[in-house]
């Protein structure tokens, strides 16, 4: 039985509620459903399992693009009932005829709900009953046909399928070509090789038979066509060779300075400048500039000093599909754009699930709607897309990390952030990026050595601090890196830092001690931030990481409401050119923003992300 059913507009307007279903629900699925789902471009999916409170419901949903409705229906998840599907589309079919805009309230849907519920708990009682003739006949079937009684076709005498129309047997021949001979089970390329590839050759056949040898022959030849265009006359420069100069160590000129410690700066604001002299403003104060032109817009060229207009060659432009003329958007209309779509993103190194749920998603908020005449699907799917990779990546909740500083520092204590990830992403360089960029806004930082298990991971991070002239808590290695941070926390306390920086060890998600070391960090000290550091090169594995390090905190900790990725720091973002994907797929799991970008391994190689340019990037 439903436990309850819902009828509410996008903008979260309820219009209608089972008045027979006077239980209250325990916890709240369905704004767990509208938040982890309808707004994270996850609605493509068939259901969702809630868990909590006590309570584990099942809820299943369907959209009314053309009226912008949502209807829900909530049941227990041990039922396992199986018309819901079928209800839901009759309970929408109804509704929409009775519908109006300007009304709020449908008290005479009431008898219709009875009604539509009677027939479809009455279809599902017969469906049941005719599954289990069928179950029962089709076992019986099955053990007959083990026994050898039926051949393939359902048909007796088993050998019977092998021989055709004319009697003669085809179970020890191949299949005929083109010109009568016998393909014999070859693939394309040897049918190639057959049929004259490689100079003309030919391979005889007679009575059916052809030359094994030659065959062979041309297989150790690799069966390519060899090259027919001349190349006499035409030399192509041969390319200088790069040589690289040999560094000098012992006269290296005097105003490099490789040392940048100095004694005599001890203010916090002369720090800032000695270091800043030497490495830049920080990138992620500077704002990116985005071109506007677009690869599905149009653009214009100068030819002859005059303006000629050419048209966008995207691979949307290539997709001449209209359904001028027709009401409503259908299944079968947005198929061929939305498997261009998803074949784009993948190329884009994003994680073919990922993908996958997107084009879903996209097509139920699509169909069914209305559609203008003499308009392509394929600019209707585009600019649904980008509605919501720009939904996905925008952060659901701000994170203003100076702001929070500020907040803790009022309230007498550091900032704390956690950096964790992978072995060699890059998180202790990163957090040096992060320690500079808190400089240069007058924040005064502490890091803490908490990887304890890599070897020289302590005195990586005390070259950063001595270059940054910042401070460092470190106890060495082989010691628990929870106690280390706590310690650090407390040693910032008293010297009135205002963050501390904790570096971790990098470790497997599967890497079961390690996690357990984490999660007890985590647990122990309760930061105020916890930054995954991803590399952009990743790629599909983004997926497998971020959920698994999450569902490992989640599993390990002892807190009520466990510690989860809060925020993801994406590295070597230089290096990828326009494979961005991986930002995309770990929005997409994890639910976490990205924070920072890193971008190079100067100190000032450190961005903010342009969603707006990930976004082009993606869809061009």
């Amino acid at each position: 039985m439903l436990e309850q059913l819902l009828i509410f507009t996008r903008g979260g307007l309820v219009l209608w509620t089972c008045r027979e279903l006077t239980k209250a629900l325990q916890g709240s699925p369905i704004d767990t459903l509208i938040r982890s789902c309808l707004l994270e471009e996850r609605s493509g999916a068939s259901s969702y399992n809630y868990d909590a409170a006590g309570a584990a419901y099942t809820l299943k949903w369907t959209f009314h693009n053309d009226f912008g409705l949502v209807f829900v229906a909530v049941y227990q998840r041990i039922l396992h009932l199986l018309y819901v599907d079928d209800f839901l589309s009759m309970v929408k079919r109804e509704f929409s005829v009775i519908y109006d805009p300007n009304r709020m309230e449908y008290g005479e849907f009431d008898d219709i709900y009875k009604q539509l519920r009677m027939e479809a708990e009455a279809r599902a009682e017969e469906l049941k009953k005719s599954s289990k003739l069928r179950g029962n006949t089709g076992s019986k079937k099955q053990a007959q046909m083990q026994k050898g009684k039926y051949g393939q076709g359902g048909e007796k005498g088993g050998s019977a399928d092998l021989k055709n129309n004319d009697g003669d047997d085809d179970s020890d021949k191949g299949c005929k070509g083109e010109n009568g001979h016998v393909n014999w089970g070859r693939s394309d390329e040897e049918v190639g090789l057959v049929g004259g590839v490689n100079g003309g050759d030919n391979l005889s056949f007679s009575n059916g038979a052809f030359d094994v040898n030659k065959l062979q022959k041309l297989r150790a030849k690799g069966g390519k066509k060899t090259d027919t265009v001349s190349t006499k006359g035409f030399r192509a420069e041969p390319k200088k060779k790069m040589t690289k100069k040999n560094r000098v160590w012992d006269n290296s000129p005097p105003e490099i300075k490789l040392d940048y410690t100095d004694p005599v700066a001890e203010d916090g604001d002369e720090k800032a400048k000695f270091v800043a002299a030497y490495e830049g403003e920080s990138m992620m104060d500077k704002d990116d500039i985005i071109s506007s032109d677009s690869e599905f817009e149009k653009d214009e060229k100068m030819e002859n000093g005059a303006k000629v207009e050419t048209k966008a060659k995207g691979w949307f432009s290539l997709m001449f599909h209209s359904i001028a003329g027709k009401a409503n958007l259908e299944k079968m209309d947005l198929e061929p754009a939305l498997k261009a779509l998803k074949d784009r993103l993948m190329t884009k190194n994003v994680a073919e699930e990922i993908a996958e749920k997107l084009c879903e998603s996209v097509a139920a908020s699509l169909e069914g709607k209305k559609h203008a005449s003499f308009t392509r699907v394929s600019s209707t799917v585009q600019a649904a897309m980008e509605e919501a990779l720009v939904r996905i990546l925008t952060p659901k909740r701000s994170i203003d990390i100076l702001r929070d500083v500020h907040a803790a520092k009022e309230q007498g204590k550091p900032y704390v952030v956690v950096f964790i990830g992978v072995n060699g992403v890059g998180k202790s360089t990163n957090l040096a990026k992060v320690a500079y960029w808190l400089m240069q806004h007058k924040v005064s930082v502490m890091m803490a050595a908490c990887d304890t298990f890599r070897s020289g991971a302590v005195e990586q991070l005390r070259t950063h601090a001595r270059r940054l002239q910042i401070p460092i808590f470190e106890k060495g290695y082989e010691k628990d890196p929870a106690i280390v941070a706590k310690e650090a926390i407390q040693e910032a306390t008293c010297n009135g830092s205002d963050v501390v920086l904790v570096d971790t060890a990098g470790r497997m998600q599967d890497n079961e001690p390690l996690m357990r070391a984490l999660s007890k960090l985590i647990n122990l000290n309760n930061p105020d931030l916890v930054l995954f550091v991803g590399e952009a090169l990743v790629g599909h594995d983004a997926v497998d990481q971020l959920s698994k390090f999450n569902q490992k905190l989640a599993d390990l900790s002892t807190l009520p409401s466990p510690r989860l990725i809060d925020g993801i720091l994406l590295t070597k973002f230089d290096t990828i050119d326009d494979k961005v994907g991986a930002a995309l797929s770990m929005v997409y799991t994890s639910g976490a923003p990205v924070m920072f970008v890193g971008c190079g391994q100067s100190y000032t190689d450190l961005k903010k992300l342009n969603v707006k340019s990930i976004v082009k990037t993606l869809l061009k």
